[in-house]
């Protein structure tokens, strides 16, 4: 019997020791031919069913043919944040595995498949199922093409030479809970693989160099060709760079090596030890020792994550010490790269774990180390800066207020959610440092450094299994007694706001007796501080404030009590948070007026001063100068007043709008925005137009931000007072206009449509009108723009055109249009074009419709921006029959909507190009706004 105990009780520990342990292991034979781009793999992977099903396909990751398909999961993400790159690029210049043949163990040769729409991931059919901790073998012979690596930096180097490979070859996919996790590459560096051990040959020339964090033996070598051994355990996943000059250094302390070649001229080899030893040494003080002996901080890591902020800077000004720049970088590439290797977690399902934990670290590095150190830098200390609140904040503050720049925007996500549905400003920025924000939030709640303890708790668990965020949570929970449940559900899993503000406060000699109101219900812990000069009186946490709650403080001589006084919690409103108990008011913010723009200060009431210009034939270069409260953060009210000189006409014009926001969270209807605008400038020589406008606009988004679709119903009345003009003469200088607009668009690099209808009302007439816009990029890198115009007056009671639907140009009455001269109708400020009603390049005798129109206006590339365009349509006329009209050309797109050419060559006219005076039929679409411009180089983001 006791025999037969011993007997079970050493299987049960050799299966316990398997299933923790147990895991993949993949021999790989190599041939490298980095001037093809191409490997020629041999591998044998041992497959360990490590879960309690029995096997019968099983997948491996493939995301290197990714690259191969202009419709892959990568290429999408490509598509969404208007990359045109990889559409544009040649198929030599794209990833590619080909698969030569799989056998099994038993030399059995394996039909395989890739999954649909997932062509990175490949279904292996086994003849025989894989039992329950049983190992398997299979063979495969592949090759592998790189691709270039201006898509991701992942890639191939022409210039250089050199290649970095990441994610080249096969492997065993993660499980979870008894499935496969079935993953695409996205561009997120964030491959689930199996743990696996690693022996890898390779033979490649022997003028390259290798760089990796394996064990790497050199076995043989002569003139042509080099041989050598990699090996690693127990991994996810490694980095591999090939160099034909290299370009890395090794340093190595007692904690471990480090490979890198992070770039900064200023520093000499000593700095860079001096700094790499002192980060090396504080991760390991925090996170532990690294689990393998090397590791690679590479340039190309840092430039697909670097530090925002620095890398907006010129490279002319250097606000910070060149030490301190180069520390900053290989910290934050080095602890990302640390908890890559050593958190083997889902790293798309969990990645608020690692990226919380990655700015957690940097967080109480420059706390500890840079503690004066200023957001700006040395920038803080030039007298001219100083009144600014974005060179008085400290350098931690960045990553609240990076946060709030998307939560203020309605675009925040749950930290919790999975990476790839992030919007990438969220997924490189707002989002990791709100994880971070988190941490840092439940550390100060809970005290005595809990979080930082179960951090290191949770890196030593990573050594022996896979994690999810259950182990974190249990290993959080067994130090502190206090409930977590408001952290997970709503701090990670959540978008729900945190906004406190105090409500009444009565003092007496020995208490202060204050109201918390919870402005968004949202509950969660909220810290309370007693001031006096400056300095902190009394600090006190407050749970469960759901509703108004009383809270009795000692008095302890403080001049004014400050909900959230160090920016702990990640609140959404800090300039509610304080009550003055000397002032009879509360809270008396004076009046602050700033040059440009500022972060927000919730001492001051904020005015924003800025000059601006504007330009027009009829006023000229008009200076003014701009009044406004629009800080580097969105706010619900917004004013801007610009009183403008017209040099022209030597008088006062200019404009001024108001706006309510309001943020509706969780739901299709994201924003509904209230207006008042007015302006004032002139039409004509010496007649000047006033245009007052109260509109409501509603904001529709789909749930998934990353769709780029985007719906709005604005509705809108126009009042138009017109001076009287010897040149115009349209009777016409007074209305008002009812106005609903509906549109609707989706937008990528590949497909481009917008849905708008129209209705306008006024006394003399009322017109109904839609169009539909549709642009396609082919896959043979052609493309082609539609537009379909139909407009229909319901009733007409005016003899003026001035209302009519426009041939080729809108007469713009409701003066929407950033027309230069408006009034013209010969000269170069006639030729100004805008894609509008019927959007003809040609004019022609008749230029206006005043029954109905409807046209059709195409364009196709013929060779990069050059295209050849075309417009047809009917045109009617009251008491007339309705008129053909056709025109065709060349455009030159060089910024799509911002600045083209458009060359009429054949129309209605005849042969155009032919004729006189063709430089005056050329037409023009040009730009000038900084606004419009600047979202060109954002819509990546967002």
């Amino acid at each position: 019997m006791r025999i037969l105990y011993r007997f079970l009780l050493f299987n049960f520990l050799l299966l316990s020791i398997t299933t923790v342990f147990g895991q993949h292991n993949n021999s790989m034979l190599v041939y490298a031919e980095p001037e093809n781009k191409t490997f020629t793999v041999e591998q044998e992977i041992t497959y360990f069913n490590s879960t309690k099903d029995t096997v019968k396909d099983y997948i491996l990751n493939d995301w290197n043919n990714a690259y191969s398909d202009k419709n892959s999961p990568l290429a999408k993400r490509f598509s969404d944040e208007f990359y045109r790159g990889f559409h544009l690029a040649k198929e030599s210049d794209r990833g590619l595995t080909t698969i030569i043949s799989i056998i099994d163990q038993n030399n059995r040769v394996l039909e395989f498949s890739r999954l649909k729409n997932q062509i990175d991931l490949i279904d292996v059919h086994l003849v025989n199922p894989i039992y329950p901790n049983h190992k398997f073998k299979i063979k495969i012979k592949y090759t592998v093409r790189i691709p270039d690596q201006r898509f991701t930096r992942f890639g191939a180097d022409e210039n250089s030479g050199s290649l970095y490979l990441k994610n080249w070859f096969l492997t065993p996919a993660r499980i979870e809970k008894n499935n496969f996790v079935k993953n695409s590459n996205e561009n997120l560096d964030d491959i689930a693989n199996g743990l696996s051990d690693y022996d890898i040959k390779m033979v490649l020339p022997s003028r390259m160099h290798i760089f990796t964090d394996l064990e790497t033996t050199k076995e043989s070598e002569n003139n042509n060709e080099s041989v050598y051994l990699l090996k690693g355990r127990n991994l996810q996943d490694f980095n591999l760079i090939l160099e034909s000059t290299p370009t890395f250094s090794n340093y190595k302390n007692n904690n471990s090596e480090v490979i890198t070649n992070l770039k900064d001229k200023r520093l000499n080899d000593f700095q860079k030890a001096i700094v790499i030893d002192r980060v090396v040494n504080y991760v390991a003080e925090k996170l532990g020792p690294l689990p393998q002996q090397k590791i690679v901080v590479s340039q190309v890591d840092y430039d697909r994550n670097p530090f925002y902020g620095l890398n907006q800077l010129p490279s002319f000004i250097s606000p910070f010490p060149d030490e301190f720049l180069y520390e900053l970088k290989f910290l934050k590439t080095y602890t990302q790269n640390y908890l890559k290797s050593a958190l083997h977690l889902n790293p798309r399902k969990d990645t608020w774990i690692a990226d919380g934990i990655q700015t957690y670290i940097m967080m109480q590095y420059i706390k500890e180390h840079y503690p004066n150190m200023k957001m700006m830098g040395s920038l803080s200390d030039y007298k001219l800066l100083k009144g600014f609140n974005l060179f008085k904040s400290d350098f931690n503050d960045q990553y609240y207020y990076l946060y709030l720049l998307m939560a203020r925007k309605n675009l925040d996500q749950p930290v919790g959610d999975s990476k790839s549905s992030f919007i990438k400003f969220n997924e490189q920025i707002s989002g990791k440092y709100r994880a971070g924000m988190n941490l840092y939030y439940l550390n100060d709640f809970l005290g005595n450094e809990i979080v930082s303890q179960t951090i290191t708790d949770f890196i030593k668990l990573n050594q022996s299994k896979q994690t999810e965020e259950d182990d974190f949570r249990a290993l959080l929970e067994q130090k502190t007694n206090k409930n977590l449940d408001w952290f997970f559900t709503t701090a990670v899993h959540s978008r729900k706001l945190i906004d406190f503000t105090f409500g009444k406060v009565k003092k007496d000699k020995d208490s202060i007796h204050a109201v918390i109101k919870n402005r968004t219900k949202t509950n969660v812990p909220i810290s309370v501080y007693g001031i006096k000069n400056n300095s902190i009186v009394f600090k006190k946490w407050v749970e469960n404030v759901t509703t108004d709650t009383v809270i009795t403080f000692p008095r302890e001589n403080t001049d004014k009590i400050v909900l959230n006084y160090n920016n702990e919690i990640p609140e959404y409103n800090s300039r509610n948070n304080w009550k003055s108990l000397k002032s009879f008011f509360g809270n008396n913010r004076p009046i602050k007026f700033t040059f440009i723009k500022d972060l927000e200060d919730s001492n001051v009431n904020q005015i924003f001063y800025v000059p601006e210009f504007s330009y027009n034939l009829y006023d000229g270069i008009s200076p003014g100068l701009s009044f406004h409260n629009k800080s580097l953060l969105d706010k619900p009210f917004i004013f801007d007043i610009t009183p403008v000189y017209s040099s022209n006409t030597n008088s006062l014009i200019g404009g001024a709008f108001f706006t309510i926001n309001q943020n509706v969270r969780e739901d299709r209807l994201y924003n509904i925005r209230y207006s008042l605008g007015g302006s004032t400038y002139h039409y004509a020589p010496n007649a000047a137009y006033t245009k007052i406008s109260p509109s409501i606009s509603f904001r529709f988004r789909d749930l998934d931000y990353r769709a780029n679709k985007k719906e709005n119903v604005t509705i809108r009345h126009i009042f138009v007072d017109r001076e009287k003009s010897l040149f115009v003469t349209t009777k016409d200088e007074n209305y008002s206009i009812f106005n609903i607009r509906y549109s609707k668009g989706e937008s990528e690099i590949t497909r481009v449509y917008n849905l708008m209808t129209d209705v306008q009302i006024a006394d003399n007439f009322g017109k109904l009108s839609g169009e539909i816009q549709y642009r396609k990029l082919f896959e043979n890198n052609r493309q082609v723009n539609l537009r379909f115009f139909a407009g229909a007056f319901m009733y007409r009671d005016t003899r003026s055109e001035f209302f009519s639907f426009g041939v080729d140009r809108p007469t713009d009455y409701l003066y929407d249009y950033g027309l230069l001269g408006r009034s013209e109708s010969t000269g170069l400020y006639s030729q100004q074009y805008i894609m509008a009603e019927g959007g003809f390049k040609s004019k022609f005798n008749t230029r206006f419709a005043n029954q109905w129109m409807t046209t059709v206006n195409g364009s196709f590339n013929i060779w990069n921006w050059v295209e050849i365009y075309g417009d047809l349509g009917l045109i009617k006329n009251q008491f007339k029959s309705a008129d053909f009209l056709y025109d065709s050309g060349i455009r030159l797109n060089l910024v799509p909507d911002y600045f083209e050419l458009y060359f009429p060559v054949y129309s209605n006219n005849g042969w155009e190009i032919a004729q006189d005076n063709y430089d005056e039929k050329v037409r023009f679409v040009i730009t000038l706004s900084p606004k419009t411009l600047i979202s060109l180089f954002t819509r990546k983001w967002l």
